[in-house]
Formats: structure tokens, C-alpha cells, sequence
């Protein structure tokens, strides 16, 4: 492994404007320039996880981590797959082989009960498995092949409506365990489901205006109930309560591909500007804690960050699009 001295410079920042972000698309527009913080030292371990062998990641868009330590990777190979390996890397088992709702990979996450979730954006579907691997819940549907899509006009959308996704990217929980799904390059809106699976409401439409979305592409709740959605291309993240009402954005961490929030009395969210490869570390006043990274190939470089998992405040787990890698990272920030 090897330690990194990102190229930052130390400074406080910190941004939460009632103004919306505006600018060129993309996810890399810079109407609002990116803060700045302390930098972190980190360690890297660009191949932790050992695959049988002959077999390779593609794009590593999605990774999560249960409470056993457990590591499980979404990926786009020759086809979706989801993968789990043990504590130490060692691969245990793909779940979901060959499943019907697995068309293109977008994200998975693990709840408090250790059940795990993944965001098909292909097939637009959110799927629920148990810790076994069985599949428990459905949210979405399909389309049916041999039905050909509704005939719109070129760059329209067609109108959003309960129960569907189009091409949704992320999931999070509060503590009741109602289910929060950014919904996502298309829809442009959160939606809202119960513990039980019934749809409860949805919020949000394509915009610059506070509540409002363009490409909503990474989701995280806090112990309070706070949602906070990372608006991509508008560069921002937005803060609402459950119900879906706005209450704050933060536009000092550039354009939001991937979040994650730790647990504990003191939880702190890591967001991943993945153009530039930069990650920030903030408390949940939208205060920059640290930063870290840059655009790369090497070890301890990245390729578009696409989703991250943080089971502790030091260690972090970041899959990677370009690079087809997951890489461990152990930070040391200073005292």
C-alpha cells in the first residue's frame, strides 16, 4: 500500500446557499467553485478483493459493506453480476445469478438488518435480497420485451408516475424504514416508499430551483431523518426533511456522484466530485472536515468514484468506473 499527500490546500469552506447552482452540464459544470480543507493522508489498497480465477471486474459502479465486514460489489462485466466477498477479500459467492431485474448496474447498499439492495438503472428496478440471497422485495418494473416503449417525440421525457423508475441510481433508509430512491437521470425526483414496500409519495422535477433535480445520483439519510440528495449536474447537494421539504443545499463540493455516511454518535458524509477525483469529507452542517484524491490510473488515483461505502469514519471503500477496481482506503487525518 502507499500513502497519498492529495494536492489541496488547507483552508476551512464551507457553502450552504438558499441560491440554486447553475452552470454547464455535465457533472462537471462549476457555477459553484468547489471548497477547499484540510487535506488527508490516506492509504490505498487498490486490489483488496480476490476474484476466482479468470474472472475480472468491469465497471465497478456499485459497493457496500454489511456488519460482518462482508464486501459486496456491483458490477457491469459481460453482463450485471453482484458479487460478495469476506472480511479479508476472500470471495464467497455471486447472488442474483442470471436474475431477470439485472440489466445494467448502477448501485447496491446494505441495510441495518444486513439486507442488501441493488439499483438496476438498465431494468429499472430496485431489488431487496435477504442476507441468504433470496430476493424478498421488488420495487419497479421491468419492461416487457415483447412490448415495444410509447412512441415520444426526440429528448422528451415521458411524465413520471408512481410505482416506476426510469433509470433510478440510489437508495437510502431512515430509522422507521421507509425507503428513499433517487430516481434519477430521468425522473429527476426522490421517491418515497414504506417498510412495507407501498409507495408513499415522490417529490422533485427537473430544475435548478431548490427542490428541484438534475441527475439525482446519490442518496444517504442521517439518524435524524435528513435526506440528502447529490444533485450531480447541478452541483450541489440538497438536504430535505422525510416529507420531502426542502431545507438547505451545500455547493462547496462540486459535482456529487457518490455519497456515504457513517455510523455512530457523530456521523460524518464523504462526497466524491469523481471528474476531478476529489473527495470531501463533511460534518452534517455541510463544514468541509478534509479532502483528498485526484484523477487517475495509479494506485491511490481514481476513475470516477461511482459509489462508496464508509463502515467506519477512517475506512473507506470506493468503486470505480474507469478503472474497473475497487479500492480500500485507510485515511489519516490529522489530529
Amino acid at each position: 500500500m502507499k500513502t497519498f499527500l492529495p494536492l489541496i490546500l488547507l483552508a476551512a469552506g464551507v457553502a450552504m446557499s438558499q441560491t440554486p447552482a447553475r452552470g454547464p452540464q455535465g457533472g462537471g459544470g462549476r457555477a459553484n467553485a468547489p471548497g477547499t480543507g484540510p487535506e488527508i493522508q490516506y492509504d490505498a489498497d487498490p486490489y483488496p478483493l480476490k476474484l476466482p480465477e479468470g474472472m475480472n471486474f468491469g465497471e465497478a459502479v456499485g459497493v457496500a459493506v454489511n456488519s460482518k465486514g462482508h464486501v459486496f460489489v456491483f458490477h457491469r462485466g459481460g453482463h450485471t453480476q453482484l458479487f460478495e466477498f469476506d472480511q479479508n477479500g476472500k470471495f464467497i459467492r455471486e447472488i442474483g445469478k442470471d436474475l431477470y431485474g439485472f440489466t445494467f448496474a448502477h448501485a447496491v447498499r446494505i441495510d441495518k438488518d444486513d439486507n442488501i439492495w441493488c439499483v438496476d438503472e438498465g431494468s429499472n428496478m430496485v431489488i431487496k435480497f435477504n442476507p441468504e440471497g433470496r430476493v424478498v422485495m421488488v420495487f419497479g418494473r421491468k419492461a416487457e420485451a415483447v412490448e415495444a416503449p410509447a412512441p415520444t417525440a426526440p429528448g422528451v421525457i415521458p411524465p413520471a408516475r408512481a410505482n416506476t423508475f426510469n433509470r433510478p441510481t440510489d437508495i437510502a433508509w431512515d430509522a422507521a424504514g421507509n425507503s428513499y430512491v433517487s430516481d434519477g437521470y430521468n425522473n429527476s425526483r426522490v421517491a418515497k416508499f414504506d417498510k412495507d414496500g407501498n409507495w408513499v409519495k415522490a417529490w422533485g422535477t427537473r430544475g435548478t430551483e431548490p427542490g428541484q433535480f438534475h441527475t439525482p445520483h446519490t442518496i444517504v439519510t442521517d439518524p435524524s431523518g435528513k435526506v440528502y440528495v447529490g444533485d450531480r449536474e447541478n452541483n450541489r447537494i440538497q438536504i430535505f426533511n422525510g416529507d420531502g421539504e426542502f431545507l438547505k443545499q451545500w455547493t462547496n463540493v462540486g459535482a456529487p456522484w457518490a455519497m456515504c455516511i457513517t455510523n455512530g454518535p457523530k456521523p460524518v458524509i464523504y462526497s466524491s466530485d469523481s471528474i476531478p477525483g476529489r473527495i470531501y469529507k463533511l460534518d452534517l452542517d455541510g463544514k468541509i472536515l478534509g479532502v483528498f484524491g485526484k484523477a487517475g490510473k495509479a494506485p491511490g488515483q481514481f476513475g470516477w468514484v461511482h459509489e462508496m461505502a464508509c463502515p467506519t469514519e477512517n475506512t473507506l471503500w470506493v468503486g470505480e468506473i474507469q478503472n474497473w477496481r475497487v479500492q480500500k482506503l485507510t485515511l489519516h487525518p490529522a489530529k
